[in-house]
């Protein structure tokens, strides 16, 4: 028996409106729209991993770093600049929570819809 060939088609995001942070990251990651539905959105490009977006009428945000309702998964991006990243993703809608665990090496956002991804300096 083969070992099955396994490849990762999108890195998925519950949230209440698609639109809404699909713009953000396509944005922030020069990402274009490979598909559009009323209840998801998937970001990427040709044959790469892309991010998708789907409504869930339920959807409640992380309260992260309340663990609450935790942050349940995160994007990690390199970058080389952490203030110039970070300024550019607070003007594309992010937030900047208080709780900043290691702000010398990695800055913990809020996407538009809450979920927490990092900017990190790390692996660059």
């Amino acid at each position: 028996m083969s070992t099955p060939r396994i490849r990762l088609l999108s890195f998925d995001f519950d949230c209440l409106d698609p639109a809404e942070p699909a713009r953000f990251y396509g944005s922030a990651l020069d990402l274009p729209v490979l598909y559009r539905s009323d209840d998801f959105v998937l970001l990427g490009r040709e044959g790469a991993a892309g991010l998708g977006f789907i409504r869930q009428a339920d959807f409640q945000p992380p309260t992260w770093p309340d663990p609450a309702r935790g942050k349940q998964a995160h994007l990690e991006l390199g970058v080389d600049d952490l203030d110039a990243a970070q300024e550019r993703m607070l003007a594309l809608g992010a937030t900047l929570p208080s709780f900043q665990p290691r702000p010398d090496v990695r800055r913990v956002l809020l996407d538009p819809a809450g979920h927490p991804f990092c900017l990190s300096t790390h692996g660059i």
